[in-house]
């Protein structure tokens, strides 16, 4: 099987791809990273309806830790796991960890709308099965750039990938408003808006894509792999539960296992940089910093990230509260 695959990749690197290759590349890549984006916010808003569907109170004593996972679980996987998968797709092939992406975003959207649980299992299936689910987004969205980037031609790259992004900002958006409108039918229904969408996207993927770049087989960076996802990891959860109340404060950031979370997440991360400049094929090049604008590009994304979010939560405030 690894040698058809293997074959099968080398075949399609030696025949250059025809001059529509480029816009069929877009079409699949931006389908990719909207469904990916729709669904890291889309069940915010539809939090209250799914809960009453598996007859859950998230805010009784000992279920908050459902709501949070339920909100949070998704994005922090998807936070942990970008910058891995996206080094992977570089080692063994964009569109091969693109393809398993889509398919297996589709399988979790499908055991997502399948639910068949009630009460805490119910809550434990949706969160298990949204961490699968992040998990196939992240080979989405982590290996949609690199593929549009061996697609198109340098004068023509920009516009590519503006339009990739643009479509990753108006998914985020879009989920919150398909997720209160298809709440509203039913629950379920909040999941299902995926299926199609993710079905046909990896058999177009499937269909259409192919490697335009030889993979550098070289080494995987586990220590790296391994700081960089367990720091970034437990330092989030520990932001995550740290909202939560505890001892009869209003926030839990005087908890000893959220502050052990977050400077063990913090130390974990300083290890990984320790560990990135000195192993020779490091998962990631931290020198990268040094060149102004890729620095200047990163904090901008950062900053746009931060007031995005501020302005998600004051809208899913007048969605709920006010229009839906």
């Amino acid at each position: 099987m690894r040698a058809r695959l293997l074959a099968r990749s080398a075949r399609q690197r030696a025949t250059p791809p025809g001059p529509g290759y480029k816009w069929v590349a877009l079409s699949n890549t931006t389908l990719g990273v909207l469904i990916a984006t729709v669904d890291a916010s889309i069940v915010i808003i539809s939090l209250p309806a799914i809960f009453r569907g598996i007859g859950l109170d998230p805010l009784a004593a000992g279920n908050i830790g459902y709501l949070l996972w339920m909100i949070l679980g998704y994005l922090l996987v998807s936070a942990v796991l970008v910058v891995v998968l996206g080094r992977l797709g570089d080692m063994f092939g964009r569109v091969r960890i693109y393809n398993l992406g889509f398919l297996v975003f589709a399988l979790a959207s499908i055991a997502l709308s399948l639910d068949p649980l009630r009460a805490g299992a119910g809550a434990l299936w949706l969160i298990l099965w949204r961490i699968v689910q992040a998990f196939g987004g992240s080979m989405l969205t982590a290996n949609s750039a690199a593929i549009l980037t061996d697609a198109f031609p340098s004068r023509q790259r920009g516009m590519a990938l503006g339009i990739n992004q643009i479509t990753a900002l108006a998914g985020q958006f879009l989920g919150l408003l398909a997720g209160g409108l298809l709440a509203a039918v039913d629950w379920r229904a909040v999941f299902w808006v995926s299926v199609p969408i993710s079905v046909t996207g990896t058999i177009w993927s499937y269909l259409s894509l192919r490697e335009t770049a030889a993979g550098g087989r070289g080494r995987v960076d586990w220590l790296g792999n391994l700081t960089f996802a367990s720091g970034a990891g437990i330092l989030l959860a520990g932001i995550t539960y740290g909202i939560q109340p505890y001892g009869g404060h209003p926030t839990g950031w005087t908890n000893p296992l959220v502050l052990t979370g977050l400077i063990g997440g913090v130390f974990l991360l300083l290890v990984f940089c320790v560990v990135e400049n000195k192993v020779a094929e490091p998962m990631f090049r931290l020198s990268l910093f040094k060149v102004r604008a890729f620095a200047a590009g990163n904090l901008a994304a950062l900053l746009t990230a931060i007031a995005r979010g501020g302005l998600q939560f004051m809208l899913i405030i007048w969605l709920q509260g006010i229009w839906l």
